[in-house]
C-alpha cells in the first residue's frame, strides 16, 4: 500500500500538526523523528534496541547501499526489511546529498550528476530515474525524488535555475517509479528566496507524490534563516499530506519546525555525537569526557525513560567513552536517540492540549543551546 497520512487536529496558537502515516508496517503518529541508518543500520543499534526507544520510520541512504552491498543484493534478500530484519517502515533518500557533496558544479547536467565514488575513486553516474530504480528494489516504504541540493549561499539566479532543474527531475523520477507498494516523495528547494520556495511548493504538489519533503536547510545557514525556509515552504504544501523537513535534529528545531507546519524529521547527529562522547539532556548537550563527570553518579538525564539513564551512571559513561569502550557510544546512541523520539512525545502531548508554545517556553528555560 501507499502510506496515507491523517491530519487529526492543528494546533491551536501555531501551524503544529498532530497526525498519524499509516504504512505498510504499522500506524505511527506525527510528528516524529526518525533515527538514520545509512548504511542498513542505525549505527551501534540492533532493531530490538531501537523498537524498545519507540521508533517508528528510519532512514535508509540510497548512495552508500549502492555501492555496497548493491541494491541487487538486497532485492536478492527480499528487500531492505528482511536484509537488516528491521520490521517497521523505513524511508530511503535518494542519495542527492552524498553526491552533490562530492560533484562539482561542472559535473552536474540537465542528465545527471558524475562524480567519484567515496570508496575508490571510481568514476560514477547517477540519475533521477537510476536512483529511483534502485529504491524500487530497496522496496523501503518511502522513496524519495532524486534533487540538487545547492550550498548556502548561492545566487538567486543559480537556485531558480536549480529549482527548475529539480522539478524536471522529480518529474522524470515519478514517471520512473514503479513500485506499486512503495510512496514516492517529491521534494521543495529554494534556498532562502521566499519566491522560489513558493514556485518549488506548487509546482512540485503540481505532481501529486505521496509526500512532500523540505530540502536545502541545515546547510550552513543560521536558524532564523532555516526557519523562514521551513515557512516559506509549509504554507504551499496541501494539508493532506506528510512533510518532511530533511536532516534536521537539533531539539531546538525540532520544535520550531513542528511549530511551522513539520511532521517528520531524521538526522544522523544522535549517534554522531554519542560516538564523540556527547549527551543530549533537558538542560541541554554535556560532553561526558569533562572532569566534572568522573564522580557523578545520577543518570544522563534524570527525566529519560531509556534503557542507559535506568541502569547507568554519568561516571560509568565516562569511564567508557575515556576508554574507548565501544559500549559508551553504544549506552549514548540508545539515549539520544530516545531523547528526540520523547521529545516528540512531549510535542504531540502538548498539541492535543493547545499548549505547543507553553512546551517550547518551558524547554528554552532550562535548555542552554548555542545559537548560530
Amino acid at each position: 500500500m501507499k502510506i496515507k497520512y491523517t491530519l487529526i487536529k492543528k494546533e491551536g496558537q501555531t501551524d503544529a500538526r498532530l497526525g498519524t502515516i499509516e504504512t505498510n508496517h504499522g500506524i505511527y503518529e506525527t510528528p516524529m523523528f526518525m533515527p538514520v541508518g545509512t548504511k542498513a543500520n542505525v549505527k551501534m543499534l540492533i532493531p530490538e534496541e531501537l523498537k524498545s526507544i519507540g521508533s517508528g520510520i528510519i532512514l535508509a541512504n540510497t548512495y552508500h547501499l549502492w555501492l555496497r552491498p548493491g541494491e541487487e543484493i538486497i532485492a536478492e534478500a527480499g528487500g531492505l526489511h528482511k536484509f537488516m530484519n528491521y520490521k517497521g517502515p523505513i524511508l530511503t533518500d535518494s542519495g542527492g546529498f552524498q553526491v552533490f557533496s562530492l560533484a562539482k558544479p561542472k559535473d552536474i547536467t540537465e542528465e545527471g550528476v558524475t562524480f567519484k565514488s567515496h570508496i575508490d575513486g571510481a568514476k560514477i553516474f547517477l540519475t533521477p530515474e537510476k536512483s529511483i530504480e534502485i529504491q524500487n528494489k530497496l522496496d523501503s516504504d518511502i522513496a524519495m525524488s532524486f534533487d540538487e541540493c545547492p550550498p548556502f549561499p548561492v545566487t538567486y539566479e543559480y537556485m531558480k535555475q536549480s529549482v527548475e532543474r529539480t522539478i524536471r527531475w522529480a518529474k522524470r523520477g515519478k514517471d520512473a517509479h514503479k513500485n506499486s507498494q512503495q510512496s514516492l516523495f517529491g521534494i521543495v528547494q529554494g534556498g532562502e528566496f521566499e519566491d522560489l520556495r513558493k514556485y518549488s511548493a506548487l509546482e512540485t504538489t503540481k505532481l501529486d507524490f505521496d509526500g512532500y519533503s523540505i530540502g536545502g536547510t541545515s546547510v550552513g545557514e543560521d536558524k532564523p534563516t532555516m526557519y523562514k525556509m521551513i515557512e516559506y515552504s509549509t504554507k504551499h504544501l496541501p494539508p493532506d499530506k506528510v512533510r518532511y523537513l530533511m536532516g534536521v535534529g537539533e531539539p531546538e528545531d525540532i520544535i520550531e519546525g513542528v511549530i511551522r507546519g513539520i511532521d517528520i524529521f531524521d538526522c544522523v547527529l544522535p549517534t554522531r555525537i554519542a560516538r564523540h562522547g556527547n549527551a543530549f539532556t533537558k538542560q541541554g548537550k554535556i560532553n561526558l569526557k569533562n572532569q566534572q563527570f568522573k564522580k557523578d553518579f545520577t543518570p544522563l538525564d534524570e527525566y529519560c525513560d531509556c534503557y542507559t539513564c535506568q541502569n547507568y551512571t554519568k561516571a560509568y559513561i565516562r569511564h567508557l567513552v575515556t576508554s574507548d569502550e565501544a559500549l559508551g557510544g553504544r549506552l549514548l546512541s540508545i539515549h539520544n536517540i530516545r531523547f528526540l523520539i520523547k521529545l516528540t512525545e512531549e510535542i504531540r502531548n502538548a498539541i492535543k492540549k493547545d499548549k505547543l508554545l507553553e512546551y517550547r517556553e518551558a524547554f528554552y528555560l532550562n535548555y542552554k543551546f548555542r545559537k548560530k
